[in-house]
């Protein structure tokens, strides 16, 4: 069949009609999506951008290496409280505070002093020296912990935490906990030097041990390493 140049016309101008009206007719049903809303200068409303969390490169006070270690913990576990995690740095001596408080949000940092295991310090020298996560070991046992719920034991209001990896699974059955203690005073320190040694328990000083769990209660991380 053969079209003339008329009927060509004729056509072409019935498809650029059923164009227009089909433009028309998306723009009022999907005005957002075809048109921008304006603002009273003309440009397009911004896209509302949620705030996020501003993660320290590496809080004063932390080795830089142990706190990216902590940071890829909280991550590959999925740890969904992330305001703040606790950092306990068992490369440095009882003497010093090396539980570390990490507010996530602005950086702030708190350090308290905790004890390591005697299963980890035989000739109890205020280091640690190797980590078990053995039944009986008496050790500090490495990894990320998640806190879990509070209880009243021997040593008053403790808070129980769980191990999440194969470095600390044993934590929960090995009743490895935050609880505070005479040994892990101050006082300790100007005596001998060095703090007690516990069981493998976080043991802490009671004011830091309140401080401690308020913070880190609720299902936050506790990361616990070593790197020399």
């Amino acid at each position: 069949m053969s079209v003339n140049r008329r009927e060509m016309l004729r056509l072409g101008a019935a498809g650029a009609a059923g164009l227009i009206l089909s433009s028309a007719a998306a723009s009022q049903t999907l005005p957002g999506l075809l048109v921008p809303p304006a603002t009273g200068t003309g440009t397009p409303n911004p896209v509302p951008v949620a705030p996020q969390p501003q993660v320290p490169a590496a809080p004063a006070g932390i080795d830089p290496q142990l706190f990216a270690r902590a940071k890829a913990a909280l991550d590959s576990h999925q740890i969904a409280a992330r305001d703040a995690i606790g950092i306990a740095d068992f490369s440095r001596p009882s003497s010093e505070p090396r539980f570390h408080v990490v507010d996530l949000q602005n950086g702030t940092v708190e350090s308290h002093l905790v004890c390591h295991g005697r299963g980890s310090d035989p000739a109890h020298s205020g280091y640690l020296e190797r980590f078990s996560n053995a039944f009986g070991s008496y050790a500090t046992s490495e990894g990320a912990y998640v806190t879990d719920d509070y209880y009243y034991g021997k040593y008053g209001l403790s808070l129980r935490v769980r191990g999440l990896d194969w470095t600390n699974n044993n934590a929960e059955p090995r009743a490895i906990v935050i609880h505070h203690a005479w040994y892990a005073e101050p006082e300790m320190i100007q005596q001998h030097g060095m703090l007690g040694r516990s069981e493998g328990c976080f043991a802490m000083p009671k004011a830091s041990q309140d401080k401690v769990m308020r913070r880190l209660a609720g299902g936050r991380m506790i990361y616990a390493d070593k790197l020399a």
